[in-house]
């Protein structure tokens, strides 16, 4: 990719900037969404209940270490659009070099780990009962994959950073497609159960690292380090810590919010209820990909125009994203409302199970018309280099609010509690966030008249 793609970040109309990098990411979002849609369909019809239930213990585990390579991709791509928006490539490709070191290292260390305490962790997840030998079957054979798909999540995100979302869009479609190919024939056709569903995924994953690597070695990217690029800057590692810190921060809390639920739910309403939150979860991803798109389009322009010190681009970047998600927001709502019975009976014949996903289904999303602010506010502070305002925001709705919450609501309205939480905590998110957003925002409207009174004192001096 030449620099002139990424230089596009600055003089580009903003609309039109913005579909040009929220509707690639969008699609892959969405394919890998329907991905795992499809597969917790194919799980659940060709397996049963119970392995849809393993599967959601095993995910909070292995996301939470593959989602160190999303923390360290985030984090490094926020140094890389702002570096290349001040023209600082140097910079920008040791940063890169640092990337891969960093994911490398720690993601073996944690598998490592992982599968050594693999008989403590999947019941603590609430693999407990018929659900944990299935469980651990999964568990192992996604574990091998996990580090492969955290280069595939680091590396994805230094490929929107730099300008090219079409190459992140592919990067995403391919294991979401070669998940599902694989998995008709190692479950329907070869009949290998759990063990086909996890290696489907596994080998998806390697598929995925297969392109990316094309990616950054076939000199369409302009980012490609040096061996010496490689090699650990303590400064630059710092920064992508604190800046990922806060994408760590918000999958470490789905993890935990997993870990509750799972067995929350298993004591209110055993393995049923469990499968219910697996398609719950699974739904969640699905039904919010347009408005994760336009967030995933917002951070490198944003970041670019934040570095090249072009404040009216950057306000106007914030106005048109979070105008275009709620609007998306609110027809997401209204089909999720009106079809949710239909949505549940494509997961699984059990009526018990469709009868609470239906349920849950119209509680845990009445407030996905406003969470596109909670989202585009915490992705600013993390695309303008901003760590703490970013991990505050990122923690409020999940950690701060949505799990103390629940751990309330379970006693006093049961499982509907746990549902009712939901929606509670994005409300009460949402309008902190608004706060913050709106006080960055006039912040980013003096800073011309600051620059202005600064340059004149230097000349006056």
């Amino acid at each position: 990719m030449s620099s002139n793609k990424s230089a596009s970040l600055g003089t580009k109309s903003i609309p039109s900037l913005l579909i040009e990098q929220a509707v690639p990411a969008s699609i892959g979002i969405l394919v890998m969404s329907l991905n795992i849609l499809v597969d917790t369909i194919f799980v659940g019809n060709w397996i049963g209940s119970i392995a849809i239930a393993a599967i959601n213990v095993v995910l909070p585990i292995s996301f939470f270490i593959a989602a160190l390579g999303m923390a360290i991709g985030i984090g490094g791509a926020s140094i890389i659009s702002r570096a290349l928006g001040a023209n600082d490539h140097a910079k920008a490709k040791r940063t890169f070099g640092n990337q891969v070191s960093l994911t490398v290292v720690i993601t073996v260390v944690l598998v490592i780990l992982g599968l050594v305490y693999i008989n403590s962790l999947v019941p603590a997840f609430g693999g407990k009962g018929d659900i944990f030998e299935p469980a651990k079957i999964y568990y192992r054979i996604v574990l091998y994959g996990v580090p492969v798909l955290a280069l595939c999540m680091m590396g994805n995100n230094v490929i929107r950073a730099e300008g090219s979302p079409r190459h992140a869009m592919v990067a995403m479609l391919i294991p979401s497609v070669g998940n599902l190919v694989l998995d008709y024939i190692l479950i329907n056709q070869m009949d290998m159960g759990m063990a086909g569903a996890a290696w489907a995924t596994t080998i998806s994953y390697g598929l995925c690292f297969m392109y990316v690597a094309w990616f950054f070695l076939s000199g369409r990217s302009e980012l490609m380090p040096s061996l010496r690029q490689l090699l650990p800057d303590w400064l630059i590692l710092k920064e992508i810590g604190a800046l990922g810190f806060v994408t760590l921060g918000r999958q470490a809390t789905v993890s935990i919010l997993y870990l509750i639920l799972n067995n929350i739910l298993f004591e209110l309403g055993g393995e049923e209820s469990v499968s219910v939150f697996g398609i719950i979860g699974r739904l969640m991803m699905f039904a919010i990909f347009p408005v994760m798109g336009i967030t995933q389009g917002f951070l490198p322009i944003a970041g670019y125009n934040y570095g090249a010190q072009q404040w009216k681009r950057v306000r106007e970047v914030i106005f048109v994203s979070i105008k275009y998600a709620c609007i998306l927001g609110v027809v997401i709502f209204i089909l999720l409302y009106v079809f949710a019975a239909d949505i549940a009976g494509v997961f699984i014949d059990n009526e018990v199970v469709i009868e609470q996903t239906t349920v849950a289904i119209r509680i845990v999303f009445f407030a996905v018309p406003i969470i596109a602010i909670q989202l585009i506010g915490a992705a600013y502070y993390q695309a303008i280099g901003r760590a703490l305002p970013a991990l505050i925001l990122t923690l409020l709705r999940t950690g701060i609010i949505l799990i103390p919450l629940i751990l309330v609501m379970k006693n006093i309205y049961g499982i509907d509690g746990v549902w009712m939480s939901f929606p509670i905590a994005d409300v009460a998110s949402t309008i902190i966030t608004a706060f913050f957003l709106w006080k960055a925002m006039q912040k980013l409207h003096k800073a011309p008249e600051v620059e202005m009174a600064q340059k004149t004192n230097q000349v006056t001096e």
